[in-house]
């Protein structure tokens, strides 16, 4: 029997292989018949301003590969996700052999970083077409065991921690600072944003558009008790976090009758309100100039300078710049996990249960008796409080803000990666804010695009078009984002036997 089985799925697999390099080679040549005059060939104005006539066959090749590649793994996997996950690897390849073939100077790193990258996330691919995320697949899912997400996490935290020191021993100091700064310690803010917005939008159901007023409001707060009062950032900190709070409150009072489109309107004035009077109210901000000379981190009282009282002379150490970007990256690390400790504590208490009954329904929260007016005020409270932290690692990183950094562009971002992530999955939105932050970075890497659009082109100015179109998409395959589900916040104990004589002593 067992024979007759393998030899029965043999039968069927060769078919289906068949039909995939058939679909596969007919794509293929759709997209050289269409890419042929589009990019093969290209004219161009030489020095005598005439027209010449440029071949670039290897282009037309490329992309025929390409799509011979998407479409054979659209037909040889199941899953959605599967099918995303090997577009994305076949991205990641064809970025590195784009990159090694037409880059003047090719980066070996780079090489080398797009195809381990391409290879995991193809048998990330392989392994998720054995996994039901939703698609109708002809396979039986594979339930996850109990703990994955806990495992999961750990491995999450134990890349973090190491990030920055394998960075800095693999690329050195000055190579490692770009990698850190723009990718490591920009994603982990955002991750913070969003994990604070998570707690309004996706645990207590209100829609906030103004959250950037929040971020600005901690910015601001230790820009200026810094350049006027000489505190430190120590100090600064918790008085950031507790002036935000008090926005977050101050808000929270005039929307506590709206719901839906309404509160959404209001939230998004309030966050213009604040940008507008950053801008105008000068003999406090300084206007569109902004605030500069803002006081740098120190650890805990040693600068990172080259002085004999500096971080690296009293660690015995040569001065390098790497020393504070790591210390920062691990500040924000700490700042981040911080917020996710107190949202999922938070989370289990009533006063989570709360904002998820509030988020549900409200009518029937307060049918149950729950005070809607202060679950409210404390969910405005709360995450404008870790927004307000997140704003002062703003400034004190940046060493110099102004209005500009606190547009409703970013208010979107960080709504677009709650959503994107899954609205109250903790996860999804880390996932959610690596993926948009980290894919903006990632852009402006893209040099060799130059090659075929234009030396004008510039791919980061299509982010937001990017992330628009993500947007429909997820809409579409995962309306609840990346990651729908979650561990309930409170279980039902299971009732434990209790013996006859007990239950005759009314102890049952």
């Amino acid at each position: 029997m067992m024979q007759e089985d393998k030899r029965a799925d043999g039968a069927a697999t060769l078919p289906r292989l068949a039909r995939a390099l058939r679909d596969a080679a007919f794509v293929g040549l759709i997209t050289a018949g269409l890419c042929f005059p589009m990019i093969a060939l290209r004219a161009e104005a030489d020095m005598t301003n005439h027209l010449v006539l440029l071949q670039r066959w290897e282009w037309l090749v490329g992309a025929t590969m390409a799509m011979f590649a998407f479409r054979f793994a659209s037909s040889m996997l199941n899953t959605k996700m599967a099918r995303v996950l090997a577009a994305l690897a076949i991205a990641l390849l064809l970025y590195a052999a784009g990159h090694a073939y037409f880059a003047a100077f090719p980066s070996a790193t780079t090489i080398a970083f797009g195809l381990i990258a391409g290879a995991i996330v193809l048998a990330l691919a392989i392994a998720a077409d054995r996994i039901d995320f939703g698609g109708a697949g002809p396979r039986a899912p594979i339930k996850l065991p109990q703990g994955t997400g806990t495992v999961v996490a750990i491995f999450a935290l134990a890349a973090a921690l190491a990030f920055p020191l394998v960075t800095n021993a693999w690329l050195g100091p000055q190579g490692s600072l770009k990698w850190i700064n723009n990718y490591g310690i920009q994603i982990l803010i955002f991750v913070m944003l969003g994990w604070g917005l998570n707690i309004v939008v996706g645990l207590a159901g209100l829609l906030d558009l103004g959250y950037v007023a929040f971020y600005a409001v901690g910015c601001y707060a230790y820009a200026l008790l810094a350049t006027k009062f000489g505190l430190s950032f120590w100090l600064c900190l918790p008085l950031a976090g507790i002036l935000a709070a008090f926005w977050g409150i101050l808000l929270g009072f005039p929307v506590l009758r709206l719901r839906g489109d309404y509160l959404a309107i209001v939230t998004l004035a309030f966050g213009e309100i604040i940008n507008i009077v950053l801008t105008n109210w000068i003999d406090l901000t300084n206007g569109e100039a902004g605030i500069p000379s803002i006081p740098r981190v120190t650890f805990f009282g040693l600068p990172f300078t080259a002085g004999d009282d500096g971080f690296a002379a009293r660690f015995g150490l040569e001065f390098s710049p790497i020393h504070r970007t790591i210390f920062l990256f691990y500040l924000i690390l700490t700042l981040a996990l911080i917020t996710n400790f107190v949202t999922l504590r938070l989370r289990r208490l009533p006063v989570g249960r709360a904002w998820e009954a509030l988020r549900e329904d409200e009518i029937a929260c307060r049918s149950l008796g729950i005070n809607t007016t202060n679950t409210k005020l404390t969910a405005f409270a709360l995450g404008a409080m870790f927004g307000g932290f997140a704003g002062a690692f703003f400034a004190v990183r940046q060493g110099f803000v102004n209005p500009n950094s606190f547009t409703f562009i970013e208010s979107a971002s960080i709504l677009a990666i709650v959503v994107l992530g899954g609205m109250g999955s903790q996860i999804g939105v880390a996932l959610a804010a690596a993926v948009m932050v980290g894919g903006t970075e990632a852009l402006r890497e893209l040099d060799f695009l130059k090659t075929l659009f234009g030396s004008q082109f510039d791919p980061s100015q299509y982010r937001m078009l990017i992330f628009g179109l993500a947007m429909v998409i997820m809409m579409i395959w995962k309306p609840r984002g990346l990651i729908s589900t979650r561990t309930p916040s409170i279980f039902l104990k299971h009732r434990k036997a209790i013996a006859g004589d007990l239950v005759k002593e009314g102890h049952g």
